[in-house]
């Protein structure tokens, strides 16, 4: 198994994309903590893994809260001995399908404080441990893209590219502790997109279009790749991105 002795924390660990790393996470060997605000859906995805023979623990914490964050780092490398992985897919609470030019400030700026705050303050948490024990992985979701022409999403373009930066310099300062970041890049996951979304068929036949090889990534493909991502296989792997978009986002 790819990551069998190592502890993993994923923030959002509820929701369709951290679910999805949290289960590959596991299936591969680590024990998981599953991380978020609403303790409901976190057991669900601890459910899943327990029942699949996995580990895990659910943490309920509110991902932009800096002294619960930093707390839940510490009760887990004090439990677990060690923070092997670190993985924020929080939502960040952008507003979609509405042009700029018709949009409040806040709606615009809150998935860029959110997105921000929360990887900034997962992240630190994680690393300060990591640091300590020379080793460990950050992963980041989302990356730079190109503008959506026919789309408009607000701040969340923003918000991904800030992380994007964030991750940049994370990678610069922690490589010489052993501590790799490294971000996954999608172009987008048709099966996150919630039931009802108004134009989610338009999305979803969009997004799809946009790639070279006429399908996107499935939850199971973000899941693989961030637990290859994950394991010692990717130990070169640093201050990179890793494309799994099916040639949506060309490099």
């Amino acid at each position: 198994m790819l990551l069998e002795n190592r502890n993993a924390v994923v923030y959002g660990g509820g929701g369709a994309i951290g679910g999805a790393v949290a289960r590959a996470f596991a299936r591969e060997g680590a024990r998981v903590f599953v991380a978020g605000r609403t303790r409901a859906p976190l057991e669900r995805t601890a459910d899943a893994i327990r029942e699949a023979g996995g580990r895990a623990d659910v943490a309920e914490v509110d991902a932009l809260d800096e002294a619960a964050v930093d707390a839940l780092a510490d009760r887990m490398a004090a439990d677990a001995g060690s923070i092997d992985v670190s993985f924020n897919a929080i939502g960040v609470g952008d507003v979609q399908g509405t042009p700029m030019i018709e949009m409040s400030a806040a709606d615009y700026l809150r998935p860029i404080e959110i997105a921000t705050r929360s990887t900034f303050l997962t992240a630190r948490a994680a690393a300060r441990h990591m640091v300590r024990q020379g080793s460990g992985v950050i992963l980041f979701f989302g990356g730079d893209g190109d503008p959506i022409r026919e789309y408009s999403i607000g701040g969340f373009q923003v918000a991904l590219g800030a992380a994007e930066a964030m991750r940049r310099q994370l990678s610069a300062e922690l490589g010489k502790h052993g501590v790799r970041a490294v971000t996954l890049r999608t172009g987008g996951v048709p099966e996150s997109i919630p039931a009802g979304t108004p134009g989610g068929d338009e999305i979803v036949a969009g997004l799809t279009a946009s790639t070279l090889l006429g399908r996107t990534a499935t939850l199971a493909d973000v899941g693989n790749v961030a637990a290859f991502v994950a394991s010692d296989l990717a130990r070169t792997m640093t201050a990179a991105t890793v494309n799994i978009s099916a040639g949506a986002l060309v490099d």
